[in-house]
């Protein structure tokens, strides 16, 4: 294998499963690597927010002269995406020995494609020299192949219904994998404004260092500014995340808490607050591409991501004629995302996505139809996600609006090296 392609290959025939949560396995292999990290390490867990929550850790961290390593999942175009080393993304050729060390050490140990890049990944990671670790969580906490490193911190953001065959039926059931990634004696920073009890529950039982929103930690403002309040100190004065959305008020708001409960260890400045939260970026979360007509692009997947994508797009102003173009995973619920940003909706592009585990697009049309009571609205099939922006655009006008949201795979599917790869309408017709 000489090549990451031959690698990637090679990982997704590992195992008979795509998930199988579990850490045994994926701790074993980590202990004959003898992987550990010699830095503080932030986790962070959560249904929506943990991405961009590992962004602003990375870019206020980066601002105070901090050499930072971010591990994310998935990525939006190219693989290496989801090991940024001081905000960069990796090459290709440096993960090689990487991927060959945990082939050795696993041995005839069978692990999936998630667990052996995982490991590859944190294994480049740790031998980089980064002072400080981030790691997000890919599937619920306890039983996730990151949750193998010991937090210094731990950040649990929004927790609603997503993933429920794997990690339950309810937000209690949900919150307690999340909770997984907690340590005793440790920061517990639970950025949701109502976390489920379970989360709390699980934070006091093992004596953890817990950290709420509301209780511990809070924020304020207008439309010009906010601040931030927590233990023992404040931030006043402080411009909006550079991140669109109000829901990133409140993943800002947990950052702040990690990086104060931190302090000791990770020292910042007032400066690298303000500078850090300005000039985050994080593509495909709720991202405004300028042009005619205005494109939105949202990974948004679930019903509680697309209910603030809904929130967001009601903010923007009024649009003529709104096009979404939608493909998802086979197991999202889809009745509240439709219930809720069906009305503001007026042409649908439902599109196949290149994997088996997404919905086909004439699913997706057909459960649309099903439950749409607007007679004004449409729908149309499409074989991929640039096929169906294109269908979008020509038939939008200059004054509309397109939205482009749902998968990873949808999203990615329209960008190429983290830009879009049509802006604007009169880009496409002049070519």
């Amino acid at each position: 294998m000489e090549t990451l392609a031959d690698w990637l290959a090679h990982c997704e025939q590992l195992h008979a499963k795509n998930i199988d949560l579990g850490l045994d396995r994926v701790r074993a292999v980590a202990d004959r690597l003898g992987l550990r990290f010699d830095c503080p390490v932030i986790t962070v867990a959560g249904t929506n927010g943990k991405g961009s929550t590992c962004a602003m850790l990375e870019s206020i961290l980066r601002h105070a002269g901090y050499r930072t390593g971010v591990y994310g999942s998935p990525h939006l175009v190219h693989f290496e995406e989801r090991l940024r080393l001081r905000g960069e993304s990796v090459e290709a050729a440096a993960l090689l020995p990487h991927f060959a060390a945990v082939e050795v050490a696993r041995g005839s140990t069978s692990l999936t494609y998630f667990e052996f890049t995982t490991l590859a990944l944190l294994h480049c990671m740790a031998a980089s020299g980064v002072e400080v670790a981030i790691l997000e969580v890919g599937l619920g906490g306890r039983l996730d192949a990151v949750n193998i490193v010991d937090a210094d911190c731990a950040v649990i953001t929004s927790i609603d219904l997503d993933h429920m065959d794997f990690l339950g039926p309810d937000r209690e059931s949900i919150g307690f994998e999340k909770a997984g990634i907690l340590r005793a004696g440790r920061p517990a920073i639970v950025s949701d404004p109502m976390p489920p009890d379970s989360v709390i529950a699980h934070a006091n039982a093992i004596g953890a260092d817990l950290w709420r929103f509301g209780h511990d930690f809070n924020v304020a403002g207008d439309k010009q500014q906010w601040g931030w309040s927590g233990r023992g100190r404040r931030y006043s004065g402080l411009a909006y995340p550079a991140l669109r959305g109000a829901n990133q008020l409140i993943n800002a708001a947990g950052v702040l808490a990690a990086l104060e409960a931190l302090r000791p260890v990770l020292p910042i400045t007032a400066q690298a607050v303000r500078t850090g939260l300005a000039m985050v970026e994080l593509p495909g979360r709720f991202q405004i591409v300028p042009g005619e007509p205005a494109l939105v692009l949202d990974v948004a997947h679930n019903g509680h991501a697309v209910a603030a994508l809904a929130e967001n797009l009601d903010a923007m102003g009024f649009y003529p004629t709104t096009h979404a173009v939608f493909g998802v995973m086979a197991d999202k619920d889809l009745a509240p995302i439709f219930a809720r940003i069906g009305p503001l909706i007026d042409r649908w592009y439902f599109t196949d996505l290149p994997t088996p585990r997404a919905a086909p697009a004439a699913e997706l049309l057909a459960r649309w139809q099903s439950q749409n009571s607007r007679k004004d609205a449409s729908g149309t099939l499409c074989a991929s996600p640039m096929e169906a922006l294109q269908a979008a655009i020509d038939q939008a006008d200059p004054a509309d609006r397109i939205v482009v949201f749902g998968s990873f795979f949808t999203v990615g599917g329209v960008l190429l090296n983290g830009t879009p790869r049509l802006q604007a309408k009169h880009l496409l017709r002049d070519a």
